[in-house]
């Protein structure tokens, strides 16, 4: 996948930015998958929701009859309005999209407040709100997201996310199968609080002190983008310490709320079966 000639030196020397969102630019991998869901679906009327400094705009609009590019952030609103002037069929909304009455219905959302398990963004309380204006052969980018989980021995004792250079040095131990959770289709309706089980059989002697939650995302029927530095790193989440050995099951209570936060996650290690 590339970038097409004129994104590439744009990304280099003219965009105004945040420093936060200056290391999304850097994520490549996540830049170009979007890249090529907007190449295939960008069509219409499109809303940008959570619009940061007006990147994907930028990739729609040459493919778009007219855009609404919703952020809520007044300066990151600026650097887009900054970044987007050239194009005369992009307008910016300094706005919180579940709020904003739109004029017109979509025939494709972008919504790209992508966070592991869609915890810790707005994503699924913003697109329940805006769905609704959404035509009935409409599309949203991403289409799905899955949940996967494995039980983990981890140093830490609260939650965080995994360091980009974990695969050379990772702070934890896999002690178990991976299992997917949960499937989001950002076409039906979603229910903001999750309350998984997992259950997983152990294949290493040791403890589980934690689960390490991964998202996969669908951003289209053919374009499936696994974690990146910026795109959903995995989440590692601590439980009650446990002893295992190799074939145990044990079975772990997930629960948060998408869009809640990372305080609404709570775990509970319900039931451990060994092996007869």
């Amino acid at each position: 996948m590339h970038l097409n000639n004129e994104f590439e030196p744009l990304i280099k020397t003219k965009i105004r930015t945040t420093p936060y969102h200056l290391n999304l630019l850097s994520d490549k991998e996540r830049i170009l998958a979007f890249h090529e869901a907007i190449k295939e679906k960008a069509k219409g009327t499109i809303y940008d929701i959570g619009a940061g400094c007006g990147i994907l705009s930028i990739l729609a609009a040459p493919h778009a009859d007219f855009i609404y590019a919703v952020e809520i952030d007044h300066t990151v609103a600026k650097h887009a309005e900054s970044n987007l002037k050239s194009f005369n069929n992009v307008l910016v909304i300094n706005e919180d999209a579940k709020e904003f009455v739109f004029p017109e219905k979509a025939d494709l959302i972008i919504c790209e407040m992508l966070d592991t398990a869609l915890i810790d963004e707005e994503q699924v309380p913003v697109i329940n709100s805006i769905f609704k204006y959404l035509k009935k052969d409409g599309e949203i980018i991403p289409k799905k997201v899955l949940n996967g989980a494995e039980a983990i021995d981890m140093e830490r004792e609260h939650i965080c996310y995994e360091d980009n250079e974990a695969n050379e040095n990772p702070n934890y131990e896999v002690m178990s199968n991976f299992k997917i959770y949960s499937e989001i289709d950002f076409k039906n309706e979603i229910k903001e609080n999750v309350e998984a089980d997992l259950e997983f059989k152990i294949s290493k002697k040791g403890s589980i002190t934690g689960i390490k939650v991964t998202t996969f995302t669908l951003l289209t029927d053919n374009l499936i983008c696994g974690p990146t530095p910026m795109l959903n790193p995995p989440l590692l989440i601590p439980t009650e310490k446990i002893k295992v050995d190799i074939g145990d099951i044990i079975k772990v209570k997930l629960i948060y709320k998408m869009g809640g936060g990372l305080d609404s996650i709570r775990t509970r290690i319900e039931k451990v079966s060994y092996r007869p």
